[in-house]
C-alpha cells in the first residue's frame, strides 16, 4: 500500500522499463491496471491532462515492455498523454510536482529524462522526428544511449495536420525501418473533423473487421509462410469491402490493424512481431478510448482532456471561482452579437472550439462555424479565401498555435491585404503548460508585416471594442490579442465601440515619467503608479491599444513632455517597444536626452509556474515596474526604501 492509499505491488517494483522485462503477460496486464489508478491519483492532486493518458495506459505499458527504451526512441506526438510514460521511466516519485515550478513538465522534455528523446507540445511532429532518428541510426549517429528503433505514437486528431503526411510520404520514399503507432481514439481535444476521421471510422466500424480480427494481428508479410496466402485473401477481401485500399499502404507503410489498444495480448503480439521482423516503415493502427477506465472521464464530452484538481470518487473538479467572465467568453459573446447583425461574419478554429470560445458561436451559428482540425496553416489560407470571396472571417487561434501558420499569414493574407481577423487567445504567459504554450512572439511577428493592424486588450471592455474594430476593417488584415483566464471584473459595454485605428488613450496624466502599456499589464502599471504616488511621483499612464500602426502623435507628446518613457508589453523583444524606439530614433527624440526603457519578456523560454509567478520572474509585476521607474529616473535605492 503506497502513501496515496493505492495497492500497486507490481508498479512498486518498476523504477525503469528494464524492471518490466521480468513480468509475465498476465503481470503486465495487472501493471497497466495499477498504472491507470496511479495516473488518476496523481492528476487528481496536480491537475493537468488526464483523458489522453488514460487512453494509452496499455499501449504505454506494452511499448516499454517490448522495446528497449531509451535506446529505442519513443516519441509521443503532442505528448500530453505522457504521464503514464513518466511514471514508468524513473519519475514516479516526482509526479506530484507535475506542471509546477521546478517540477516535471506536463509534456515530454529532452532535458528532463533520457526517456524523452524529443520534446513536444504541439501536434504532428512525431513522425518527422522519428524518421530523423531512423536516418541518424543508419548513418552512424551516436547519442549517449546509442540508437535503436524509432517509435512514434500519434493520435488520430494529429493526422489532420499536413506535416504528418509530409513525414509519412518521405518515410515511405526512404524505406527506413520506422514504427508509427496510430492511437485512434476518435477524438483529439474536441471531436475530430474531416475526411481522415471519416476514413478511420469506416475502416474499423464495419462488421467484417469485427469478424476477421485475425487478419489484423499483423501485416501479411510478417506472418509465417504457411499462413500468408490465407491472410492475404482475407486482407484483400476486407479492403474491397471497405474503402478499396489502405491510404497508409499507398504512402509506403506496411499496415497492421486495426487492433484493440486496450487488449494487452493483441498489443504484445503485434509489437513483438513488428520488433522482430519489420524491415521498412510500419504503421500499427490501435483503437483506444480517451479517458478509459475512469467513469467520470468516459462520461465527459471532452473525456477530461484538461482538468483542475479533482475528487477521485466523484470526479468533481476543484476550480477557483471568479466573478469576472473569462476573456475567451467575452470574445465569443461579442462575436455572436456582431454575427447576429451581419451574416457575412464567419468563425474558424483549428481543433480548439472550446478553448477559443467558438463552441458558443457554433451553438448559435453552426453553418458559419468551421473547425478545420489540427491544421493551422489551412485555417489561415481558408480564411484568406473566404475573405477574398466577400465574407468576414475571424480566425480564432491560441498565440502559440498561430506560429504554425505564419507563412500563410505573410503570403496568403498580408501580401494580398485580405481582411482576415485574427483573434489571438492565450497571449502572454499561460501558467502550467509552460514555454511550449506561451504566447510570447505574436506581437513581434505580426507587427513586422506591412499594413497589419495589431491590437492588444488591456481589459475585457477593451476586448469588446477590439472585436468591433477588427470587424470594421475591410481593407487589410487585423489582429487582437488577449490573455488566458478571467478578466479584471469591470463593467462591459453593451456594444463595442469602433476605435480609431492607430490611436491610444491617456489613462492618467502625470509628470517626469510616462508608462506606455500595450495589453493586459495595464493593471500592474496602475498598481505601481499608486506606490509611486505615495512617494510623490505621479506618472503618466497611456494605453497604446495599437502596436501597428503606432499612435505617433501620442508617443511624440509623451516623449516631449517627460524625462523618461517606459514601454511594457506581454511579449518578446522585437515587438511593441522596439517599434516605439525605432520611431523615436527616426524622429530624433532620443537626441534630446529622453530616457527610454522597454519592459519585455526576458530572452529565454520561461518554465511553468503560476502565471503570477511567471510574470514576476519575467520582471513585469507592479514592484518591478516601480523599480524600473525609479532606476530610470536615477532615484537611489536608499531613497526608494525610504
Amino acid at each position: 500500500m503506497t502513501a496515496n492509499g493505492l495497492n500497486t505491488p507490481l508498479l512498486d517494483q518498476v523504477n525503469t522499463p528494464e524492471d518490466m522485462k521480468k513480468f509475465s503477460d498476465a503481470q503486465l496486464r495487472q501493471l497497466a491496471d495499477e498504472l491507470r489508478q496511479e495516473t488518476i491519483s496523481v492528476v487528481s492532486q496536480t491537475g493537468g491532462h488526464l483523458g489522453a493518458g488514460l487512453g494509452v495506459v496499455e499501449l504505454t505499458t506494452a511499448i516499454h515492455a517490448v522495446f528497449d527504451t531509451p535506446k529505442d526512441r519513443l516519441i509521443w506526438d503532442v505528448s500530453h498523454q505522457c504521464y503514464p510514460h513518466k511514471i514508468l521511466t524513473g519519475r514516479r516519485d516526482l509526479m506530484l510536482t507535475l506542471r509546477q515550478a521546478g517540477g516535471l513538465s506536463g509534456f515530454t522534455k529532452r532535458s528532463e529524462s533520457a526517456f524523452d528523446p524529443f520534446g513536444a507540445a504541439h501536434s504532428s511532429t512525431s513522425i518527422s522526428a522519428a524518421l530523423g532518428f531512423s536516418v541518424a541510426r543508419d548513418l552512424g549517429g551516436a547519442p549517449e544511449h546509442g540508437l535503436g528503433d524509432a517509435i512514434a505514437v500519434i493520435g488520430d486528431g494529429a493526422l489532420s495536420a499536413g506535416m504528418a503526411y509530409e513525414a509519412m510520404n518521405n518515410a515511405g520514399h526512404l524505406g527506413k525501418r520506422l514504427i508509427v503507432i496510430l492511437n485512434d481514439n476518435e477524438m483529439s481535444i474536441a471531436p475530430p473533423v474531416g475526411a481522415m476521421s471519416s476514413y478511420l471510422s469506416k475502416l474499423y466500424a464495419g462488421e467484417p473487421f469485427q469478424e476477421l480480427k485475425a487478419a489484423a494481428k499483423g501485416a501479411v508479410s510478417l506472418l509465417p509462410h504457411p499462413f500468408q496466402d490465407g491472410a492475404k485473401r482475407a486482407k484483400d477481401m476486407l479492403k474491397h469491402m471497405t474503402v478499396g485500399g489502405t491510404l497508409f499502404e499507398q504512402l509506403g507503410f506496411s499496415y497492421v490493424g486495426p487492433i484493440d489498444g486496450h487488449d494487452m495480448d493483441q498489443l504484445l503480439n503485434v509489437l513483438r512481431t513488428v520488433k522482430d521482423r519489420a524491415t521498412g516503415p510500419m504503421l500499427i493502427h490501435a483503437i483506444t478510448q480517451k479517458g478509459k477506465g475512469y467513469a467520470p472521464a468516459e462520461a465527459s464530452d471532452d473525456k477530461y482532456h484538461g482538468v483542475a484538481k479533482f475528487d477521485v470518487i466523484s470526479g468533481k473538479q476543484k476550480k477557483t471561482p471568479s466573478n469576472a467572465p473569462s476573456y475567451t467568453k467575452v470574445f465569443a459573446q461579442s462575436l455572436i452579437k456582431h454575427a447576429e447583425q451581419d451574416d457575412k461574419v464567419v468563425a474558424v478554429t483549428a481543433a480548439m472550439p472550446d478553448g477559443t470560445g467558438l463552441d458558443l458561436f457554433a451553438e448559435r451559428f453552426p453553418s458559419r462555424t468551421f473547425d478545420v482540425g489540427i491544421a493551422e496553416q489551412h485555417a489561415v489560407t481558408f480564411c484568406a479565401g473566404m475573405a477574398a470571396g466577400g465574407l468576414k472571417p475571424v480566425c480564432a487561434l491560441y498565440s502559440t498555435f498561430l506560429q504554425r501558420g505564419y507563412d500563410q499569414v505573410v503570403h496568403d493574407v498580408a501580401l494580398q491585404r485580405l481582411p482576415v481577423r485574427f483573434a489571438i487567445d492565450r497571449a502572454g504567459l499561460v501558467g502550467a503548460d509552460g514555454a511550449t504554450h506561451a504566447g510570447s512572439f505574436d506581437i513581434a511577428f505580426l507587427a513586422n508585416l506591412p499594413d497589419m493592424v495589431v491590437m492588444a486588450a488591456a481589459d475585457e471592455a477593451e476586448l469588446v471594442h477590439m472585436v468591433a474594430t477588427s470587424l470594421s476593417i475591410n481593407d487589410r488584415p487585423s489582429a487582437f490579442r488577449f490573455p488566458r483566464g478571467a478578466g479584471v471584473g469591470i463593467d462591459l459595454p453593451e456594444t463595442g465601440e469602433v476605435l480609431e485605428i492607430g490611436k491610444g488613450r491617456i489613462v492618467q496624466s502625470g509628470a517626469r515619467v510616462a508608462i506606455l502599456s500595450f495589453g493586459a499589464r495595464l493593471q500592474e502599471v496602475q498598481k505601481a503608479a499608486e506606490k509611486l504616488e505615495s512617494r510623490g511621483l505621479r506618472p503618466t499612464i497611456a494605453d497604446a491599444r495599437f502596436a501597428k500602426p503606432l499612435d505617433r502623435d501620442m508617443i511624440l507628446d509623451l516623449a516631449a513632455n517627460h524625462e523618461a518613457l517606459i514601454t511594457i508589453e506581454e511579449g518578446s523583444v522585437g515587438g511593441f517597444g522596439s517599434h516605439v524606439m525605432q520611431f523615436l530614433a527616426d524622429e530624433g527624440a532620443l537626441d534630446r536626452g529622453l530616457k527610454i526603457r522597454s519592459m519585455v519578456f526576458p530572452d529565454t523560454f520561461i518554465d511553468q509556474d503560476t502565471p503570477e509567478k511567471m510574470y514576476a520572474s519575467a520582471g513585469m509585476c507592479a514592484p518591478q515596474i516601480e523599480t524600473k521607474v525609479l532606476e530610470t529616473l536615477g532615484i537611489s535605492q536608499i531613497a526608494k526604501r525610504g
